[in-house]
């Protein structure tokens, strides 16, 4: 058997379980492509960040078909810390490893460019950091994810809200704590003819926070 496909098959396995046992532990389930209101290629996926396992949850969510295309965008500084991290990330989830400090914004968005240009979707988180506070729900939006939209007019936005899972990954914590999580998948946003950056943050930014739990109540549709 040649590297090249054991490679494969082992990022197959891993995949599976890492997906089974995040499903076991949040009781995340695929969505059904019906759900879902943008194409199953070339889309861009964006999430409120709380964890390093938030990715995981949104690529569990996709249905199953559609995670062939999906790539989320993450931190080299981090996942290329250990061989094991960085298997993870490249082969099993084929990552987009983009350099956070000291990085150079236009470089980050010409390899988003490049996936989507390619077919692939993206799992990006526009608020560029971990979000640890309890008191705020979403940092305010990176302009990067106007950037990606003015790079490619027609691309489908859409926003994915994360519920509980920095109580499931708390910081600090070396296990896991089981613990339900909601994973809501809002419609497809696009860019519109002559938008300006700040009101496509806007928009996209209360699209997200409209996913949130009570967002009603708290004025935040």
């Amino acid at each position: 058997m040649s590297r090249k496909i054991f490679t494969s098959m082992l990022a197959r396995i891993i995949d599976a379980v890492l997906c089974a046992a995040t499903s076991f532990i949040t009781g995340v389930r695929p969505k059904q492509p019906q759900q879902l209101d943008c194409p199953s290629e070339g889309t861009v996926f964006y999430a409120n960040h709380n964890s390093h396992g938030d990715f995981v949850l949104v690529w569990i969510s996709l249905p199953k078909r559609w995670r062939i295309h999906a790539r989320p965008v993450a931190g080299a500084d981090y996942w290329l810390r250990g061989r094991l991290r960085r298997f993870v990330i490249e082969e099993v989830f084929r990552g987009l490893l983009v350099e956070r400090q000291g990085g150079d914004p236009q470089q980050m968005i010409a390899q988003m460019d490049e996936a989507l240009q390619q077919g692939d979707s993206l799992i990006i988180f526009p608020e560029g950091t971990r979000n640890t506070s309890d008191e705020v729900r979403l940092l305010p939006f990176k302009s990067g994810l106007y950037h990606l939209a003015a790079a490619n007019p027609g691309t489908a936005f859409v926003p994915v809200w994360l519920n509980n899972i920095n109580r499931v990954l708390p910081k600090g914590g070396l296990l896991p704590v089981p613990l339900l999580c909601e994973v809501a998948v809002g419609p497809a946003l696009y860019l519109n003819e002559g938008e300006e950056k700040a009101a496509f943050l806007q928009r996209t930014q209360a699209a997200l926070l409209a996913l949130a739990p009570n967002a009603a109540e708290k004025g935040e549709t």
